[in-house]
């Protein structure tokens, strides 16, 4: 099942490079990106919920109306997995991106429902040289995910080891 990934650069600010040219030197602390936006159907819910979390809320319409959120939603880790595509296309460096520790207090704060619009907002919060490895640093983000009437959907603090600008 695809995605129109078509996600375009929405917020006001951008970066000074390219993304197969951003290295560790270029996230700058306190910058705020925001991308947008991919639609996600009835048919995409479904699809991932029977193959990855087959739970009646995310793969059966009628059962879903009778349940908690009167309605078919999005399994929160097809949420994540859409924040992460966005993520990797428009933020994260394509040339220096050397791994990532974790991702910490990942939430999922409204359901994501078909029809839904996604956007996210990606602040960066602080960066750091790593202590052991001196050909990197590590970048905190903060990262959210909203749907089209603006409701935060997923929140989540991610750090990522970029490498530093070769010589």
């Amino acid at each position: 099942m695809d995605y129109d990934l078509s996600t375009v650069r929405i917020g006001t600010e951008n970066f000074d490079c390219p993304i197969d040219d951003r290295w560790f030197e270029d996230y700058r602390v306190g910058a705020v990106y925001e991308y947008g936006h991919v639609e996600v159907t009835e048919a995409q819910i479904v699809h991932y919920a029977n193959i990855y979390d087959p739970q009646s809320i995310h793969t059966n319409p009628g059962t879903a109306e009778d349940g908690p959120f009167k309605g078919l939603i999005a399994s929160g880790w097809q949420t994540a997995s859409i924040f992460m595509r966005i993520f990797v296309d428009h933020y994260l460096t394509a040339v220096g991106s050397l791994a990532s520790p974790g991702i910490d207090e990942l939430r999922w704060t409204a359901p994501v429902r078909p029809g839904d619009r996604l956007w996210v907002r990606i602040t960066v919060e602080g960066k750091r040289l790593s202590n052991s490895k001196p050909d990197r640093g590590i970048v905190t983000t903060t990262g959210e995910m909203f749907n089209s009437g603006h409701t935060k959907v997923l929140s989540l603090r991610a750090m990522n080891m970029i490498a530093i600008r070769p010589e």
